[in-house]
């Protein structure tokens, strides 16, 4: 099995699978509210979708700006279109945050990994590491100073907004988002196959996971702590292993079946844009008219998760570009047809 899609397209498989992955967890952990009878296993699974969404979504956000860098030789109009492309995505996240849904949405944080993260993406593999490791070792003690700057909470609105992505985030900050979105460059950097580096990944994301379990076990893990981000990294090292091991796949009928398997998750990671804003939108309008489910409401679940990754599949297969994907092609100069041309549909493999 290929990494690229259709030979014309050139794209990889990994990305946007991982990127299809990022999106349906994220469906199935906002989707939860829907359901607030379920059993403890279900919600501790539902957990860990929420979990592995976000820093997914950093790994592969690296992944595209690495790749960008790789095409393009004009660093200038590189960065301008990076820029654009965070800018674009800050400005998105603010207006979907008033929309009143009860989803935390994290596009104003990616924007600001993506403004600050690409431009470290000119330095050598060596400093990126470095710069990867320093970011995750002085991330505890940051945002634990962090929450100690008083001036934050009486300083004007941008630069509380700022502080908020950066360090303060309930959910989501910038510092341990940073490491993830550097991780996905410097895989890109080695290459997305099998050998020695895999199974190292595959051994560290199991340790690292096995490790935050046992800790959780003995006490609370804070989010943004060392040990939370080694739960987020396991989840995401084993997630990454697993796809690229089905993508590599040489027999012919694990291909054919994982080729199948992939053909949603292509499709959803190539809309994920779309997708998101689309789902987030239907839970403020269920939000804003009738509040939290007090009892199971399959039905909105079946809408925001079954129900929007057909609607993602039937658009991808059907038109081809998704509409923010597009707007934000426009807006950064790195423009896409809306409707792919007749012929040129893109493949799950090569």
């Amino acid at each position: 099995m290929a990494h690229e899609l259709a030979p014309r397209s050139r794209r990889l498989v990994v990305p946007d699978v991982l990127r299809g992955i990022a999106i349906v967890a994220m469906l199935i952990a906002h989707a939860a509210p829907f359901l607030p009878e379920m059993p403890r296993s279900a919600r501790f699974l539902t957990a860990m979708f929420s979990e592995l969404a976000s820093p997914l979504f950093a790994v592969v956000m690296g992944m595209s700006a690495q790749l960008m860098w790789q095409a393009s030789g004009r660093v200038g109009i590189t960065l301008l279109q990076q820029l654009l492309r965070g800018l674009f995505l800050v400005v998105l996240g603010v207006w979907m945050a008033s929309w009143g849904s009860w989803v935390a949405v994290i596009l104003a944080y990616l924007g600001l990994l993506l403004i600050l993260g690409a431009p470290i993406l000119l330095a050598r593999t060596s400093v990126v590491i470095a710069v990867a490791a320093v970011m995750f070792v002085v991330s505890q003690p940051l945002l634990a100073a962090a929450q100690t700057w008083t001036w934050v909470y009486t300083a004007p609105t941008p630069v509380r907004e700022l502080m908020t992505w950066l360090f303060l985030g309930p959910q989501y900050r910038v510092v341990n988002l940073l490491p993830m979105f550097l991780l996905g460059a410097l895989l890109i950097r080695h290459g997305l196959r099998r050998d020695l580096l895999l199974g190292v990944l595959a051994a560290s994301g199991a340790v690292s996971y096995a490790v935050w379990g046992v800790a959780q076990r003995l006490g609370d893990v804070r989010s943004g702590e060392y040990l939370d981000t080694m739960k987020d990294l396991g989840l995401v090292l084993v997630v990454y292993v697993c796809v690229v091991l089905a993508v590599t796949v040489r027999r012919p009928g694990a291909e054919r079946f994982w080729s199948r398997v992939f053909v949603p998750l292509v499709a959803c990671g190539q809309v994920a844009l779309s997708l998101y804003l689309l789902h987030v939108g239907l839970i403020a309008l269920w939000n804003t008219a009738y509040g939290r489910p007090v009892e199971d409401l399959w039905v909105g679940w079946l809408v925001i998760v079954p129900g929007v990754i057909v609607l993602g599949w039937l658009w991808w297969r059907f038109v081809g570009t998704g509409p923010v994907e597009w707007v934000m092609g426009r807006i950064t100069a790195r423009p896409k047809p809306l409707r792919r041309k007749r012929g040129l549909r893109a493949r799950p493999t090569g």
